[in-house]
């Protein structure tokens, strides 16, 4: 069963990587493309001059990043695309993964086009680390971080790591693997990602996986990392609803689920799995946190002029579990009571309403809540910046 799930995980990989050169066959040549790799043996992967160091031997595979440093990962001025990008390092502590910031800059664009901290980038939040394989990334045995996602510049790519954690990183390992491009495709798009973090939502306003974002383009999914907050105790935090403001949606989405877990593709709460565009890396009951992801490939989210994405905060429980928390001072907004698959709704905008009167001491009461919350989006548009 382990060994059919891989082969298809890989065959899907194959895949991606030949739509990538036209969706040609591999037995066919492709004049347009020039492969390159860059690391620290071959900065840029510059033609004929990989390997200097040490006489030809192993003598530059890795950085050093002083606190406070950065390094440069790829700076060319030529068109090009990024098929993987690869990456290890000495520290792999959620302090240090946090701390080391991403940045990937197009067509000489002074502002980035990505910055985010460098563990939630490949695919895991809180700066955490699993072993998994999916559409996008992967890290085989939970000590590496590879991205497989295609990124087209046309004039000038730069891509760094920032050291921002006040400590030295002594190893620091990666290849960017790209290929020049002689032909550009004006339909090509530029990869963008956004990373957001609010440490305590506020009850009734949704925490935005990517805030409202012009131009023509394509939303490619989110990983969303959670630390509940302990003030519920051990009620379920994932009530909330992933929504999709499209082309010009102002307070209602086109696009809207119906939970949290849902989103992912599962039910019922929300435990470890890691399938091609769905999967939950952390789960921890005892800590209180999850880290999960979707990715809308087979499901593809076009825009044509703006795009805005965005979680409810809203947990449920025992409706006398609810109530006793409530009474006690925890901060939360009840919205609905179920009881015998009856939706007794219970929100006001302007008034909290106290479940000790207006609910069914034998029910399920959904709530806003106030958790930890950060995410990682990614998508492409029609600019470089």
């Amino acid at each position: 069963m382990l060994r059919s799930c891989l082969f298809i995980i890989l065959a899907s990989l194959l895949q991606c990587s030949q739509s990538l050169a036209q969706n040609q066959p591999y037995y066919q040549f492709d004049s347009n493309l020039t492969p390159r790799w860059s690391s620290p043996e071959n900065l840029n992967g510059v033609k004929g001059a990989g390997g200097k160091a040490n006489n030809g031997a192993k003598g530059h595979p890795f950085e050093s990043i002083a606190a406070g440093a950065t390094v440069t990962l790829l700076n060319i001025q030529e068109a090009g695309i990024i098929h993987r990008i690869w990456i290890t390092l000495s520290d792999r502590s959620p302090e240090m993964l946090r701390s080391l910031k991403l940045e990937m800059f197009w067509d000489n664009e002074s502002t980035p086009a990505v910055s985010v901290p460098l563990g939630d980038f490949f695919g895991v939040g809180l700066g955490r680390t699993a072993v998994f394989e999916n559409a996008l990334f992967a890290s085989p045995e939970g000590r590496s971080f590879n991205c497989f996602i295609p990124m087209p510049f046309k004039r000038a790519a730069r891509i760094v790591v920032t050291n921002r954690s006040g400590r030295p990183l002594s190893h620091f390992f990666f290849d960017v693997d790209y290929s020049l491009v002689k032909t550009w495709d004006n339909s090509n798009l530029y990869f963008h990602a956004y990373w957001h973090r609010d440490t305590a939502t506020q009850p009734g306003t949704d925490f935005e996986l990517l805030p409202a974002v012009k131009g023509k383009g394509r939303f490619l999914g989110v990983n969303v990392g959670i630390n509940a907050n302990p003030a519920y105790g051990k009620l379920w935090w994932g009530e909330g609803e992933v929504k999709m403001f499209l082309d010009g949606d102002q307070a209602l989405p086109t696009l809207v689920g119906t939970g949290t877990e849902d989103y992912i593709g599962t039910g019922w709460g929300q435990g470890f799995f890691a399938n091609q565009y769905s999967g939950c890396l952390v789960s921890s009951d005892s800590l209180r946190q999850w880290c999960f992801y979707r990715y809308h490939i087979p499901d593809p989210i076009f825009f044509t002029n703006s795009c805005r994405v965005t979680l409810q905060q809203i947990g449920g429980g025992p409706t006398a579990t609810v109530m006793a928390l409530q009474e006690a001072g925890a901060r939360m907004i009840p919205i609905t009571s179920d009881f015998g698959g009856h939706q007794q709704p219970l929100y006001k905008k302007d008034k909290v309403v106290r479940l000790k009167t207006a609910a069914q001491p034998d029910s399920w009461t959904n709530f806003y809540r106030s958790d930890d919350v950060s995410a990682t989006a990614y998508f492409y548009l029609d600019r470089a910046k």
